[in-house]
């Protein structure tokens, strides 16, 4: 527990160091709201963050949340991982590569990692002399769970 306080700490004397460089205000705010977004576990939407923050007592603005989150996205601290029906999902950026499957009926995000398919997209790449920066995959479908409540529904 005590190393992942060090590694929170660490993280964000960088992410006040970057904030400043660009001219911008390190607020107690920005801090919480960092430190929030961190601690995160998994996927999440803004207003989620927001409702969150709120619920443990920490006093900012929506628009406080949603420029630190957008601050945080500039410096590669969270991503955007998933546009779907509207919503934006984010994740923090500091794991390794993976991608998702979406369940298209609960919401569900399963993540994973292939080599095969990290091996067949550089083979492509190299084949059209494609220089990638970065990519992602998401598949769109039905997770288990949901899959096996429409098929009883479906027998009924």
């Amino acid at each position: 527990m005590e190393n992942k306080n060090l590694d929170l700490e660490k993280q964000i004397s960088e992410f006040k160091n970057i904030v400043r460089k660009k001219g911008l205000k390190f607020t107690p705010q920005r801090k919480k709201i960092f430190e929030e977004i961190l601690k995160t576990e998994g996927h999440f939407q803004i207003e989620d963050l927001v409702h969150n923050i709120k619920e443990k007592g920490i006093n900012v603005s929506r628009a406080t949340v949603y420029r630190t989150l957008n601050i945080m996205k500039e410096l590669g601290f969270v991503e955007e991982v998933i546009k779907f029906k509207n919503k934006t999902i984010y994740e923090v950026s500091l794991k390794h590569h993976h991608d998702h499957l979406i369940c298209t009926n609960c919401g569900k995000i399963i993540e994973f990692h292939e080599e095969k398919i990290e091996e067949l997209q550089n083979k492509i790449c190299k084949k059209y002399k494609f220089h990638p920066d970065f990519h992602r995959l998401e598949i769109f479908g039905l997770c288990h769970e949901c899959y096996k409540e429409l098929k009883k529904k479906k027998r009924k």
